[in-house]
């Protein structure tokens, strides 16, 4: 195995970029972000419900989804904001019966890890490994777990940048008083790589721990930087654009839910252009992960990286 550089921009970096955008073409990202995006939507008024739930026991419910509905309103626009609060406010108001509530809660766990364990599967072709077919019912219970383990991490994490950036913002409130202006802009520039910094940590621990292979830390850094920054510029780009055309205007009342599914599926096909980068920056390196134990590989149809 050659030995794995620190830093990706190196000599290989264009060849690499290269094969990373063959690779991801000919796995038809649109078709695979389509179908994330659907249940992801299925998922999310029970996602967020467990993601706000849990970070709530420290920071607060009201503070979690104010911090949520402030990212949303940002991307998206006021309605889907509200929509979300609707989704949010209506799966949360259900009672019943004891029996109901349980079957109500066991509902609510797999339907929220419904978008994770589609994004595993998504990112089980992009590493050429499939279910084996021996290992059935472990490999769902297994996967239904490693789902919800995603959604407590992204709970965590969550939580870390709100307080981050609460501390990073009283810091530039206090300074304001007696530094130069200009001075401040340092605190803004230091929330952005938190910020930077809390994403690369989410979309390694994606890269990690979803698709059913080995992979090297060093690898997965790599890939999780490189999605991380095209992340954070499609977010501005895509921000500008929802802003500018409004394209789920056509769609009358069911607009805000459009704009969700839409930025959700372009989502991910930057998520699939990073694994796919990652699956590439190892074949480069000589890096061939091992399919975990209940998994196996199949025929890899493009050829290996030519380094020469």
């Amino acid at each position: 195995m050659s030995k794995i550089p620190v830093f990706i921009f190196n000599k290989g970096l264009l060849k690499i970029l290269k094969r990373t955008f063959q690779s991801w073409n000919q796995d038809e990202p649109f078709r695979l972000s389509a179908v994330v995006a659907y249940y992801a939507l299925l998922s999310l008024p029970a996602l967020l419900i467990i993601v706000i739930n849990t970070a709530g026991y420290i920071f607060g419910e009201e503070a979690i989804q104010g911090q949520i509905s402030g990212e949303i309103q940002s991307m998206l626009g006021d309605d889907s904001a509200k929509q979300v609060e609707v989704m949010i406010a209506n799966a949360s108001e259900q009672k019943g019966s004891t029996i109901a509530s349980i079957i109500s809660i066991a509902f609510l766990l797999f339907g929220a890890t419904g978008a994770f364990f589609h994004l595993q599967k998504s990112l089980n072709i992009v590493w050429r490994v499939k279910e084996d077919p021996n290992n059935t019912l472990k490999r769902v219970l297994l996967d239904r777990a490693t789902a919800f383990g995603m959604i407590l991490v992204i709970a965590f994490l969550l939580l870390v940048s709100l307080v981050l950036t609460a501390v990073i913002s009283e810091l530039t409130n206090w300074f304001m008083g007696f530094l130069p202006e200009y001075l401040v802009y340092l605190f803004y520039i230091v929330n952005f790589l938190v910020s930077l910094l809390i994403i690369t940590l989410l979309f390694a621990l994606m890269f990690k721990a979803l698709p059913d292979v080995k992979i090297p830390w060093r690898v997965v850094w790599m890939g999780a930087l490189l999605t991380s920054l095209l992340f954070v510029l499609a977010k501005f780009a895509l921000g500008i654009y929802f802003g500018q055309t409004n394209p789920g205007s056509t769609y009358g009342a069911a607009g805000s839910i459009v704009l969700i599914m839409l930025w959700i599926s372009y989502s991910c096909l930057i998520l699939f252009f990073g694994a796919e980068f990652t699956k590439e920056y190892a074949s480069y390196y000589n890096v061939d992960p091992e399919p975990s134990s209940y998994s196996v590989k199949y025929k890899q149809e493009l050829k290996p990286i030519n380094k020469g």
